[in-house]
């Protein structure tokens, strides 16, 4: 676990943060905050420009001569080799020895813990994720939110932070009312106990198709889900029916993506303290009747009114996201919300967070992580049309590519079907997470089920590769080796990236974008198998073969730690 211990000599202790060594270097000459500094420094992106950066704008108008200045005041310790005046820049340079001996110690000796640091030590998180609509189908379109969600979880709480994932499924609304109308025109018991989540679905494209015909049916699913809203006691078994038969069906698809959720209250837990919530929020905030509907006016943020009660007197989406949010408030006492939802939600969560700032509460503490959405060939899903591509079924063909690879290239390995599941399934989660959230994914088949190039079956078999090099090695790894033995650009470029995988994790969660880590992991496996290809392991010489063995397993528990923050499997054979 990563700690700030401040060192003064090469006989560097297994917890040594450079970093925090050059900023109470720099507190003393800039007059800086620790905090700043923290935010101001960073590693550069090219190694030759050194380990660390720090930007010296803020040290006057002229800050190539700052950084000068600057540079002829520092009294350099032991572990640095130098600095040096890249244009505003100060760079630090780390004496490589003193890296190669600190990244593989600490590895070595925290193993699965490597890259766990205690920056959210006593802080909760609440990670709103997934939330796919009870009734429908657990769509390719809910893959993003929910292996989003699931990776932040994973990345908080390797941060020190207690991460609470919620499930916050849409079992409630207009819908509910076309289907109960729906099953009860049309619907069979028979056919919906085979396949809930299809034949639903059918009933739902049937409800649509008949609405075009019959406007009368519109009329009647809003009677039907007021007669819900009221209680009616045969539309509650139905709608507690459909909620059950969908829950098991969901649970079949987390088990596959081994994503798991500390509550699934959705936004029917809510119903109960809806008016008890419009009344709290009353007392703290103006409301104002429009068109017989109560909103609360957000013109003067240049945002439109947030509804909290229809003219009919039904609650909306925005009551009960107030009511969910100060449940949490109370029961969790978070220092952070999270919400993993797509980009289309923007004004939602704007509105939102506005409406629980001006109740009082911190709108620092509020977070919408948007992302984009899929985009098919096609053209856009629609599951009143029918157009829905079933995670399920992507899934179930990534498994059976993986079972037919696995079958060419390796037929005598053991649990291979356990192993095609993890590879499959692996290449699904890593082809979402490896892009940046905010922008949309074109989904291709050949792409999503792709297990060459920069892919997560890349990064298993490359896990896997090191562990084989391992077992034919028939050594113990230690930490007690020559250092300056691994002193080849090969090398050193896999060290350099071991020791970055800390602050991947970190900038991971600041920006609340897994690919961070996704695409260091690659960047990493690359170094890995360029290292490997040119650097034999296995020699007769024990002292070369002993400091090369703990780089390899260096590199494989840094490539399953990396993994399992994605939510994908290491293997050890493949």
């Amino acid at each position: 676990m990563v700690k700030k211990t401040l060192i003064n000599s090469l006989d560097l202790s297994v917890n040594m943060d450079f970093k925090a060594e050059i900023i109470k270097l720099l507190t003393k000459e800039t007059k800086l905050k620790d905090a700043d500094l923290n935010n101001l420094i960073s590693i550069p992106p090219d190694p030759k420009l050194g380990d660390y950066a720090f930007p010296c704008f803020k040290l006057g108008s002229n800050p190539k001569n700052a950084a000068e200045t600057l540079k002829k005041k520092l009294k350099l310790p032991k572990f640095l080799s130098g600095v040096q005046v890249v244009g505003p820049y100060l760079n630090f340079y780390v004496k490589s020895e003193v890296i190669t001996k600190e990244v593989l110690t600490k590895v070595f000796k925290e193993k699965k813990d490597y890259g766990k640091q205690e920056l959210g030590e006593g802080k909760k998180i609440v990670i709103d994720f997934s939330a796919p609509n009870i009734a429908k189908p657990f769509g390719i379109g809910h893959l993003r939110s929910t292996v989003i969600g699931h990776s932040l979880y994973k990345v908080y709480n390797t941060l020190g932070y207690k991460s609470i994932g919620i499930n916050h499924l849409g079992d409630w609304g207009t819908q509910f009312g076309k289907l109960i109308v729906a099953y009860k025109k049309w619907g069979k018991e028979k056919e919906l106990g085979k396949d809930p989540i299809k034949y639903l679905l059918k009933l739902y494209v049937q409800f649509h198709e008949e609405a075009e015909k019959d406007d009368k049916l519109d009329d009647q699913a809003r009677e039907a889900f007021k007669k819900l809203e009221d209680g009616n006691k045969e539309y509650l078994q139905l709608w507690e029916h459909f909620r059950e038969l969908s829950l098991k069906e969901f649970q079949r698809i987390y088990q596959i993506l081994d994503v798991k959720f500390d509550s699934y209250h959705g936004e029917a837990f809510y119903n109960n303290i809806l008016d008890k919530t419009i009344k709290e929020l009353q007392q703290k905030i103006k409301t104002k009747m429009s068109d017989g509907a109560l909103i609360v006016d957000l013109e003067e943020f240049n945002m439109s009114p947030v509804m909290l009660k229809k003219s009919n007197g039904a609650t909306t989406y925005h009551t009960r996201d107030i009511a969910a949010a100060n449940y949490r408030l109370k029961k969790y006492n978070p220092n952070r919300f999270l919400y993993v939802v797509g980009s289309e939600q923007k004004l939602h969560f704007r509105q939102l967070f506005k409406v629980l700032e001006l109740a009082g509460e911190d709108k620092e503490k509020f977070t919408h992580a948007d992302f984009g959405l899929f985009r098919f060939p096609e053209g856009k899903m629609s599951t009143r049309k029918g157009k829905v591509i079933f995670l399920e079924d992507v899934l179930d063909k990534a498994i059976k590519l993986a079972s037919e690879i696995i079958e060419k290239k390796n037929p005598d390995l053991k649990n291979k079907k356990k192993v095609a599941i993890q590879v499959g399934v692996g290449a699904i989660i890593f082809a979402d997470l490896s892009n940046d959230r905010t922008r949309n994914i074109d989904f291709d088949w050949d792409r999503m089920l792709s297990f060459d190039g920069e892919t997560g079956p890349y990064l298993q078999y490359t896990h896997a590769r090191a562990s084989s090099i391992l077992r034919k090695a028939n050594s113990k790894v230690s930490s007690k080796i020559n250092f300056s033995l691994l002193s080849l650009d090969e090398e050193k470029a896999v060290i350099r990236l071991l020791y970055d995988f800390p602050e991947r994790i970190v900038k991971a969660a600041e920006t609340y974008k897994p690919h961070h880590i996704a695409n260091h992991l690659i960047s990493l496996a690359q170094a890995f198998n360029e290292f490997y290809h040119k650097c034999p392991v296995i020699s007769e010489r024990d002292e070369q073969m002993n400091a090369r063995l703990l780089l390899v397993d260096s590199v494989r528990q840094v490539l399953e730690n990396g993994l399992r923050l994605l939510g994908i499997k290491a293997p050890d054979e493949m």
